[in-house]
């Protein structure tokens, strides 16, 4: 049963009155998957230009898509395999047992409350700007767009999918359109290689372009690592709809591989067009914005409003498929005992975890809160450095520890029916523990970024601790457990 942990046997009705209700096919993962992502085409990654240079950037995002597609191939393995919504949780669970499976799952908990919390801060200044509002409304944008998106995931799973895929559709189209307008303003050598090493290392403008395509280095390359995450972040919480996809088996590794092949087609051409046009790589490496400051060089300003309507599509679409992952995730934790029960209860009629996603969307909402209690007017310094940094560094702990959940499943579990099979195997696995591990110690190189690592590590601890005092005790036999279970009774019999 698991060294040192109680289990308790719950009666149907229990799980009677937390159930799902499955309605998502290959599509509807697929835009779960992309979706999810979307924003941090929109905004984000063009920070690592100020790393690394063009050049440096474009081998960050080489190196992190490998480390995403070794990922989310060991993913769309174990998925399948162990078809329940716990996704990370539930492959630790079954490779690490209980311990492992609660840290890993209190890991990835950190990355999906603290990134819709990122993403609605910035959402928020869009429609401040666009809207005219005073500062002191910034909080009642905040609670409006987490009432109103945690409303659409608790009405129903079908509407939910719709408008993820309504939203996800709409952001690829804004994308598109960026691209086939930018093609004939394009000059490569002008404007994305508009960045030089100033005599401290840092960045500075190149007038006329024509500089080196890696002003910093092959350092600057790595150091332009975090940044490049933005570009695949949060793809991995796919396995968390497995218990509402109609057929997991073959649906999940489908809806993984679609997706990342999408978004690494979208990474390189945002990453190319984006800087090619007039306004240049250096320019880019400084803006909050740098979708929608690249649609005012091609379409000019008169529209500004207009364009940042059609620019916080992106992040309206990753605001809301993260929202239905932290209520997934939190429901799966909560049914198995290791969060409280109650917030494991799913809505009598539409089948979705209300509580789950109420609580997500306060504690996010609190967050910003204190933030912009403690913070004031470096609010934003502070939402974009240390929160969004914790994100960052919660994904790559969970990534570490789901392709070692893989590598412990493969080792001990040979036996394991596996509906589909990674073509990269242990190789991929390893690779993205490697990667993951080269972007933490970047990470550690940057004050801000220690600052969340600091910050992470102490929500970590106070988890553990709480779960070795309580939360070990109170464990229940939910699906993920049980298999769990069965498969170590299964091993002890063999090795008996």
């Amino acid at each position: 049963m698991g060294k040192g942990v109680k289990y308790k046997k719950m009666d149907k009705s229990y799980f009677e009155s937390r159930e799902l209700k499955r309605h998502a096919g290959v599509w509807s993962l697929w835009a779960l998957g992309v979706g999810a992502v979307i924003s941090g085409h929109f905004s984000g990654w063009n920070l690592g230009l100020a790393s690394g240079g063009w050049g440096g950037m474009f081998v960050a995002t080489c190196i992190v898509a490998i480390m995403y597609v070794g990922l989310t191939q060991s993913v769309a393995e174990m998925s399948p395999a162990l078809p329940h919504t716990g996704g990370a949780y539930s492959f630790a669970r079954s490779a690490m047992g209980p311990w492992g499976g609660f840290f890993t799952g209190l890991v990835e908990n950190l990355e999906f409350i603290l990134t819709p919390a990122v993403i609605v801060f910035f959402l928020s200044n869009y429609m401040q700007g666009i809207f005219e509002t005073a500062p002191e409304m910034l909080p009642f944008w905040w609670f409006g767009f987490y009432t109103i998106f945690t409303l659409l995931n608790i009405v129903g799973v079908e509407l939910s999918f719709r408008f993820t895929v309504a939203l996800t559709l709409l952001a690829l189209g804004c994308l598109g359109i960026f691209w086939a307008s930018s093609i004939g303003s394009t000059d490569f050598m002008t404007y994305a290689l508009d960045i030089k090493a100033g005599p401290d290392g840092t960045a500075e403008h190149l007038p006329g372009g024509g500089g080196s395509l890696f002003p910093m280095g092959w350092e600057g390359a790595l150091k332009a690592m975090p940044f490049a995450v933005w570009l695949f972040l949060a793809i991995e919480q796919l396995p968390l709809a497995a218990e509402e996809s109609v057929d997991p088996k073959k649906d999940m590794p489908k809806g993984l591989t679609y997706g990342i092949i999408t978004l690494i087609i979208s990474a390189f051409l945002i990453l190319w067009l984006n800087a090619s046009i007039p306004l240049g790589s250096y320019a880019l490496s400084q803006s909050g914005e740098p979708l929608l400051d690249g649609f005012k060089v091609l379409y000019g300003d008169n529209i500004a409003k207009l364009l940042a309507l059609v620019a916080s599509i992106g992040l309206l679409a990753s605001f809301h498929t993260i929202i239905f992952a932290f209520g997934r995730q939190i429901y799966s934790l909560s049914r198995a005992g290791y969060f409280p029960v109650i917030l494991s209860l799913t809505h009598s009629k539409r089948k979705t975890p209300y509580t789950a996603l109420i609580l997500g969307s306060l504690i996010g909402f609190t967050v910003l809160m204190v933030t912009k209690f403690l913070a004031g007017n470096e609010s934003e310094v502070f939402v974009g450095g240390a929160l969004l940094n914790i994100a960052v560094f919660s994904a790559m702990l969970s990534y570490i520890l789901q392709c070692g959940s893989f590598l412990l499943l493969r080792k001990d579990k040979p036996n394991l029916e596996r509906p589909y099979v990674s073509p990269f195997g242990k190789l991929g696995a390893w690779t993205t523990i490697f990667l993951a591990s080269v972007i933490i110690y970047f990470q550690l190189q940057d004050q801000s970024y220690r600052t969340a690592v600091f910050i992470s590590i102490g929500y970590l601890i106070i988890g553990l601790v709480y779960f070795g005092l309580k939360g070990r005790h109170r464990l229940i036999l939910s699906p993920e457990e049980e298999f769990a279970m069965e498969h170590e009774a299964k091993k002890a019999i063999v090795k008996n």
